[in-house]
């Protein structure tokens, strides 16, 4: 692995740390822009640096650094109700990344984008409703459902910003 790469993924990983601490409260999931920047690092780093800079978020969160929303760390915040959607990161970032490698560009891009959301919210989901002592219904009503659009939309800026970002970084 090059110089260059571990910069990237460290870049990553830190932008995703300060968008968590962007974070507006509706109920027991946030609105942050960490989802923003996992779809955004898959798509411009990749699915292998992609899923490394997030791995890194998720790690560098678990041992208690504060990088999650409202400047929470330690295993107990991945235990939490929201712990699925964090641990989620890596995998949507290399879903979105691979997706969009295989699939073309701004095909690929949207498709990858939409499944990295789609693993975020089927381990939030899970996560979520086990916290709610297995009421998966009421999970998706607080956990998912009324995050659809607002997250639609961070996916298409994140598929508007990342062709531009790539030809910035000179990546193709």
């Amino acid at each position: 692995m090059r110089a260059r790469d571990v910069a990237f993924a460290g870049l990553f990983a830190a932008l995703t740390a300060v968008g968590a601490q962007i974070s507006i409260p509706v109920g027991p999931v946030p609105v942050t822009l960490q989802v923003f920047l996992v779809l955004l690092s898959g798509l411009v780093l990749g699915a292998r640096l992609g899923f490394l800079s997030q791995l890194v978020y998720v790690l560098m969160g678990a041992v208690g650094i504060p990088v999650f929303a409202n400047f929470q760390g330690g295993f107990a915040v991945l235990y939490g109700p929201t712990g699925g959607y964090i641990a989620a990161f890596p995998i949507a970032a290399f879903l979105t990344g691979y997706i969009t490698e295989k699939s073309g560009r701004k095909t690929g891009m949207v498709l990858g984008s939409l499944a990295g959301v789609g693993a975020i919210y089927l381990l939030g989901w899970l996560r979520l409703g086990l916290f709610l002592a297995g009421d998966f219904h009421k999970a998706f009503l607080l956990g998912v459902l009324p995050f659809i659009p607002v997250d639609v939309i961070k996916a298409a800026l994140a598929v508007l910003i990342a062709d531009r970002v790539r030809k910035a970084m000179d990546l193709g």
